[in-house]
C-alpha cells in the first residue's frame, strides 16, 4: 500500500470531492424543488377565493368553470379524477374555511346566519401536470393548472453533470503528470537492484523532469567512481600479488631452512590477505542478483568442507538433502568455509557441527563464550587473539556476504556451546 500512497491520496481526494459536490448539488436540488413548489402553490389563493365565491352566492357549476377558466383552470371530469386521485403525488396540503351567510327571519325579527365549513386543498402532480383538490365534507373537486407544469431539474442536472467532468477531468491530469513519477520510482529500484546503466534522463521542465535529470546526473557520477574503485583495487591487487609471486620463488633459493620457512609464512599471509581483500570487493560491488541460483545446502557444506582443507572428521554435518537456497555459490560456501576455520580455531575440541535450526543454517561449536557483542566481531580487522593466524576478517566477510543474500549473522552461547546462525 505505501509503494502507491500518492495515488491514493489522489484517488481519496477525488472520491471526497465527488461526494461533497454529489451531496451539496442533492441538498440544492431538494431545496430548489421546494421553492418551486411554494411559489406555484400560491395559486390556491385563487382558487379558494373563487369556490368560496361559488358557494356563497350558490352560482351554477357552468358559472364556476368560467371563473376558473379565466385563470386557465379546468375541472376534470370523475372519470378522470379517479384516476388521478389514485396515482398522483401530493406536493402540498393546506387547510381552510369556506364561510356562507344566509338571511334567516325570526319572531324578533331578520337575522343573519353563519356556516363555517372546513376544507382542505392539495396540490397534486401526475403525469408531468399540476392539479388542485379541493375538498369539503360535502363535495370535491379537482382542478387541472393548464399553464402550470412539474418541476424542471434538468438545468441543474446539466449544470452537475459539467461541474463532475470538469473534476474527473482536472483528477486525470493529475494523474497523468504522476505517471513520470511512477516509471522514475520503477527505474530507480531497478538502479537499486544493480541495473547501473538504467537512464534517468526525461525531457520536460517541470520539476520531475527536474529530478530525473539530476538523478541521471548522480547516477553519471556514482558510475565513474565505482569504475574508478574497481579498476583500482584490481589494479593494486594484481600488482601486490606479482612481488608475492616473485618472492616466493625468491625465498626457495636461500640456504637457511629456518629463514625459508620464516619468509614462505610471510608471504603466504601477504597472499592470503590479498585474497580476502579480493573476495570483499567482489562483495562490496556485487550489483545485482543473476548469479544467484537454486543450489542443495549440502553441495554448497560439502565444497566449503574440501575448500578449508580440513578433515572430514571435524565436521558434522545434519542438514537434509531436501533443503535447497537461491545464493551466489562462490561466495556463500565461502561464508561456510570462514565459519568451519573459526569454529575449528576457536573450539576446544577442534570441530564443528552444522545443523539446521527453525530453518535456518546454524554452526555449532564447544568454546568460551565471545568476550564482546557479535557486532564487534564483525568489524574488519578484530579478534581477541592476535596471536591467532587469523587477520580479523573472516566475520566481517562472512557478514558482508550474509546482507547480499539478504541474511544476518547472529550468535547464541548455550551450556558451553557457540551457536552461529544464519538467520
Amino acid at each position: 500500500m505505501r509503494k502507491y500512497a500518492v495515488l491514493l491520496t489522489v484517488l481519496f481526494s477525488l472520491i471526497v470531492t465527488l461526494a461533497s459536490v454529489s451531496v451539496v448539488f442533492w441538498e440544492f436540488f431538494k431545496l430548489n424543488k421546494q421553492r418551486y413548489i411554494n411559489h406555484i402553490f400560491t395559486k390556491q389563493a385563487i382558487i379558494t377565493q373563487i369556490y368560496r365565491q361559488h358557494q356563497q352566492r350558490l352560482t351554477s357549476h357552468i358559472m364556476l368553470e368560467a371563473n376558473l377558466a379565466v385563470y386557465h383552470f379546468v375541472i376534470e371530469k370523475d372519470k378522470a379524477r379517479r384516476a388521478i386521485l389514485k396515482n398522483a403525488k401530493v406536493l402540498k396540503t393546506k387547510d381552510f374555511q369556506s364561510v356562507k351567510s344566509a338571511l334567516k327571519l325570526s319572531p324578533v325579527g331578520f337575522y343573519t346566519q353563519k356556516t363555517v365549513t372546513d376544507m382542505t386543498i392539495s396540490m397534486l402532480q401526475f403525469d408531468k401536470k399540476i392539479y388542485f383538490y379541493i375538498k369539503s365534507p360535502s363535495s370535491s373537486m379537482l382542478i387541472l393548472d393548464e399553464k402550470l407544469i412539474s418541476y424542471k431539474y434538468w438545468s441543474l442536472a446539466y449544470a452537475y453533470l459539467i461541474i463532475i467532468l470538469m473534476i474527473s477531468f482536472s483528477f486525470v491530469l493529475i494523474l497523468q503528470r504522476l505517471k513520470p513519477l511512477i516509471r522514475l520510482r520503477k527505474k530507480i529500484a531497478l538502479y537499486g537492484d544493480g541495473d547501473m546503466n538504467i537512464s534517468f534522463k526525461t525531457r520536460g521542465s517541470d520539476e520531475i523532469a527536474l529530478i530525473s535529470n539530476e538523478l541521471e546526473s548522480t547516477r553519471e557520477k556514482i558510475n565513474n567512481i565505482m569504475e574508478s574503485r574497481t579498476l583500482f583495487l584490481r589494479n593494486i591487487m594484481h600488482e601486490l600479488k606479482t612481488p608475492i609471486a616473485k618472492g616466493t620463488i625468491a625465498t626457495q633459493m636461500l640456504d637457511s631452512q629456518k629463514q625459508r620457512d620464516r619468509f614462505c609464512s610471510i608471504f603466504g599471509r601477504l597472499e592470503s590477505l590479498v585474497t580476502e581483500f579480493a573476495l570483499i570487493e567482489e562483495v562490496t560491488s556485487l550489483g545485482d542478483k543473476t548469479d544467484f541460483k537454486e543450489y542443495r545446502l549440502v553441495d554448497i557444506i560439502d565444497d566449503a568442507i574440501d575448500m578449508a582443507m580440513i578433515e572430514k572428521s571435524s565436521v558434522s554435518v545434519e542438514v537434509e538433502a531436501s533443503q535447497k537456497i537461491d545464493a551466489n555459490f562462490r561466495l556463500y560456501t565461502t561464508a561456510i568455509k570462514n565459519m568451519i576455520d573459526n569454529g575449528i580455531k576457536y573450539s576446544t575440541d577442534a570441530h564443528v557441527k552444522i545443523l539446521i535450526i527453525e530453518n535456518e543454517l546454524c554452526f555449532e561449536s564447544i568454546g568460551e563464550c565471545l568476550k564482546h557483542p557479535l557486532q564487534y566481531y564483525i568489524e574488519p580487522f578484530t579478534k581477541d587473539n592476535p596471536s591467532k593466524n587469523s587477520f580479523g576478517l573472516g566475520l566481517y566477510l562472512v557478514d558482508s556476504i550474509l546482507k547480499t543474500h539478504e541474511q544476518v549473522l547472529a550468535h547464541e552461547y548455550e551450556d558451553g556451546v557457540n551457536r552461529f546462525i544464519f538467520a
